[in-house]
């Protein structure tokens, strides 16, 4: 699954905690870490528990999966935007969650909460109050999956501003340890915009993951890696010209010759974007050209060899083939949100549309129809967005996490496990709410 988000609010997996005084909802099978050998499987009713005492993070030795931060071959997930405190809904940013993964799912019980008081780099003795996690790759090559985060260092509004991002080093027992400013050279930059949108990927085929940073005025940082346990990326030139200000990804390889390629767009919101393919000296050509629309979603959906992509609008889905060719068709049902991923384990990708429902289109041969519709029913009441679509139970299927919540103080996280037959189950067999990560700060 690749999903671009429109409005650049963080990580593919972003999202988004108080005092729900809150029960942790999960199932025997998912790993939630009751440690009773009783408990329901995948396929029974939710079993509810009071919220598990913390788990340690399990010990990796190092992996090629994505999002394993501490290398034990399992992804995990990453939160932003954490509900608050019933009293503290003005408050400074309470930081990230980690949930880890394990041979069975993600295990609420393994969580981490990354502070900007415990983890950030301070500038000039000051410790920043947003601390959001962007992106994530392995920056420094060692086998375990490293994330950047932003921040808001000091700035006077004279020149070009600080670096604002920092990067988290992933290690046996996860992202334990402090964060290091990413360094950016000043050959590399351009202009006076903030430097952000990180995307990382190994835009020359090198098998060293690069990043991709906004520079200004339709220009990229492009920082070579592997990067140094300080932050600073192996090589840096000048500025690559782009189709557009913001990089937004993953990356992924669209055309599958090798290297990867990111998507940019041409504003945050509703705008332009287009494919912008690597090769032996980066991400320095432009592809495909995509309409006009708020959010883009790639996968393979079935009507060409190359990845496809589909573009969310008010009005429905514009669906582009083959990338980066211009073979094309649109889709009146599905909603301007997008995601994708393969659910059922066919090859072919599922388009996910969430707003007032959360559908699930079938992939076909012939290009997603609406024939044979999945609804997903919300784990509760209030705002349903997607989370990721990844597979955290290794079983060769996509699995759906989304977060439901009604509002600052309570919401619900739930993974919806990909299915063979009706794309993914019925029903959770993990929820749980991240008010946990608040009661760890306490």
């Amino acid at each position: 699954m690749v999903r671009v988000r429109g409005n650049g609010s963080g990580i593919r997996t972003a999202a988004a905690v108080t005092g729900l005084g809150c029960a942790l909802l999960l199932t025997g099978c998912a790993g939630g870490g009751t440690g009773n050998s009783s408990a329901p499987s995948a396929h029974d009713p939710i079993a509810v528990a009071n919220a598990p005492a913390q788990l340690p993070v399990p010990r990796g030795e190092g992996s090629d999966t994505a999002d394993d931060f501490n290398g034990d071959g399992h992804p995990d997930l990453v939160l932003n935007d954490l509900v608050k405190g019933p009293d503290d809904t003005h408050g400074d940013d309470a930081g990230i969650g980690v949930v880890y993964g394990s041979a069975r799912g993600l295990t609420p019980g393994a969580r981490q909460l990354l502070s900007p008081s415990r983890q950030a780099a301070a500038t000039d003795g000051q410790l920043p109050a947003v601390f959001d996690a962007e992106a994530s790759g392995d920056l420094d090559g060692d086998g375990f999956t490293d994330l950047v985060v932003s921040t808001d260092p000091p700035y006077n509004g004279q020149g070009m501003p600080p670096v604002p991002l920092q990067i988290l080093f992933g290690s046996p027992s996860g992202l334990t340890g402090k964060a290091v400013k990413l360094a950016i050279p000043a050959k590399a930059r351009f202009g006076n915009e903030w430097p952000d949108q990180p995307v990382p990927g190994d835009f020359d085929g090198d098998g060293a993951t690069d990043l991709v940073v906004h520079a200004s005025n339709g220009q990229l940082s492009y920082l070579r890696g592997p990067f140094t346990r300080k932050g600073a990326p192996r090589a840096a030139g000048a500025p690559l010209a782009s189709p557009g200000n913001v990089p937004m990804g993953p990356a992924a390889d669209v055309n599958d010759d090798g290297y990867d390629d990111l998507l940019v767009r041409t504003a945050e919101g509703t705008a332009a974007s287009a494919i912008v393919l690597g090769g032996p000296a980066g991400p320095t050509r432009t592809g495909a050209t995509l309409p006009t629309g708020i959010d883009v979603a790639l996968g393979s959906f079935g009507k060409g060899k190359a990845l496809d992509a589909a573009v969310g609008t008010m009005g429905g889905t514009s669906l582009r083939y083959d990338l980066p060719g211009t073979a094309r068709s649109s889709l009146a049902t599905a909603g301007s949100v997008l995601d994708a991923g393969d659910f059922d384990g066919d090859g072919l990708s599922e388009l996910v549309s969430s707003g007032s429902e959360l559908r699930l289109l079938r992939g076909r041969t012939t290009g997603p129809s609406p024939a044979g519709m999945v609804t997903v029913q919300p784990p509760a009441q209030g705002t349903t967005r997607v989370l990721t679509v990844a597979d955290f139970t290794g079983d060769g299927r996509a699995d759906l996490v989304v977060r439901t919540y009604p509002g600052e103080t309570k919401d619900t996280v739930a993974v919806y496990p990909g299915a063979r037959d009706g794309l993914v189950a019925k029903k959770p067999t993990v929820t749980f709410s991240t008010s946990e990560f608040l009661e760890m700060d306490s």
